[in-house]
């Protein structure tokens, strides 16, 4: 009975030491502004600390009391203000581009190499499967595209004449961004949809190269796909590899689970996923008004199409974005 008196009179006395201070602390913090200064925020940090360690001294001597559901309370204010997500301000930009999105790229490098490896192994199966039996076009190419080539001309002639350019561009940048999330999407099935959008493309592409060949019309094709061609497979390759990679988040979590190593997985692709909208929008212009206009040259077309690629690998690896 002694004891309990005297754990009792313990609790008040340690209470009363301490509610003062956390008044005080309280009023700082709903006092305190977004704009804080370095001092500042370490000084509310070191009482984060603090009130984390009253509130487990709180827990032992007065559980379910009143004053431990406000230090509780206080608790959860005070992380709520200290964990904040940063804003996306210019620095936070720069750091996302110079080196996060290539640290993501540099993990998933095998990834994108395998699957551009099964691309050019889709696009050879897709010639030498058109080249043998080319009655089996219609499974790749619609009666309208069918029916151009084997008239004399691309389904790609005279675009300009029929859609304007920023209207075609507009549309062409819609559909490959959808490509490229489909691509992404698709690895949820534990990655096997992502291998299975990546070689079908590259088959498609393989299929419409033979059957073009067969009617002389595959350097027409080479020309129109060769400014953009190159930048709009690659990213085709690497949302694939993104989404193989959520595939494989599934497969193997680690140490999390399945349901933690998920949501890791989801928000590190969906900054390679931003890099890759950028990329697609420069294709979706370059697609609109130079892939169609007859007017541009080969060597010209060949030229854009190296340089975007560079250019790519420059904002991939983050280089674009060094300090001098």
């Amino acid at each position: 009975m002694n004891t309990a008196r005297q754990n009792d009179l313990t609790a008040s006395a340690w209470l009363k030491s301490r509610t003062s201070v956390w008044a005080d602390w309280l009023a700082q913090f709903q006092q305190a502004g977004k704009g804080l200064t370095v001092e500042t925020a370490q000084r509310q940090v070191d009482r984060y600390r603090s009130i984390a360690r009253d509130l487990a001294t709180a827990r032992l001597l007065l559980p379910g009391s009143r004053a431990t559901g406000a230090l509780e309370a206080l608790y959860v204010s005070t992380h709520a203000r200290i964990d904040v997500t940063e804003r996306y301000s210019r620095a936070r930009i720069l750091r996302l581009f110079r080196d996060e999105i290539p640290e993501i790229i540099v993990a998933l490098r095998p990834n994108i190499l395998w699957l551009a490896a099964l691309m050019l192994l889709s696009v050879f199966a897709g010639w030498c499967l058109i080249a043998s039996y080319p009655d089996l076009i219609g499974l790749t190419a619609s009666p309208k595209m069918i029916e151009d080539v084997e008239q004399g001309h691309l389904w790609t002639d005279n675009l300009l004449s029929v859609t304007p350019s920023s209207m075609l561009s507009l549309h062409i940048l819609s559909n490959n961004i959808v490509v490229s999330l489909f691509a992404f999407c698709a690895g949820i099935f534990f990655g096997l949809g992502s291998f299975y959008i990546v070689a079908m493309n590259g088959l498609m592409l393989g299929a419409m190269f033979a059957f073009t060949h067969q009617h002389g019309l595959d350097g027409a094709l080479l020309k129109f796909i060769l400014a953009h061609g190159p930048v709009e497979l690659s990213v085709i390759c690497i949302a694939g590899a993104v989404g193989t990679a959520l595939g494989e988040s599934l497969i193997r979590p680690g140490s999390l689970t399945r349901r933690d190593s998920f949501q890791r997985a989801a928000r590190r692709a969906a900054r390679v996923l931003l890099a890759c909208t950028l990329l697609l929008i420069v294709c979706g212009l370059i697609e609109g008004y130079i892939s169609p206009n007859p007017g541009i040259p080969l060597l010209s077309r060949a030229i854009i199409g190296a340089s975007y690629w560079f250019i790519m690998l420059a904002f991939l690896s983050g280089r674009m974005f060094r300090r001098r």
